[in-house]
């Protein structure tokens, strides 16, 4: 079988064992290091923190209008969906009292 381009060689493809052994342990050398590792817990905690506080400053909240248009829109949706459940229920309870009397 031919192999595919970009493809990982493996020691059986013809890369020697010491060489792909020393290919990953230097990767995963790298991985250990870099900022998040040098930091405590507490420095963990602020740096999360600080970034939940710059992701809900990009966040666009609405204004006193729409948040109102929203929650009347809401309020009427649920006042609908009641009265179905309620008619709905109305009529299976009939049913049931008209098959089992």
């Amino acid at each position: 079988m031919t192999e595919a381009l970009g493809s990982t060689a493996t020691p059986e493809s013809g890369r020697p064992e010491d060489e792909a052994d020393e290919l990953l342990d230097s990767k995963a050398k790298k991985k250990r290091g870099g900022k998040r590792g040098k930091k405590g817990p507490f420095a963990r905690m602020g740096l999360f923190y600080r970034q939940i506080v710059a992701e809900l400053r990009k966040v666009v909240w609405p204004t006193r209008s729409d948040l109102m248009s929203y929650t009347t829109v809401v309020i009427v949706f649920v006042a609908v969906m009641i009265g179905i459940v309620t008619l709905v229920d109305y009529g299976f309870t009939n049913l049931v009292k008209y098959v089992f009397g």
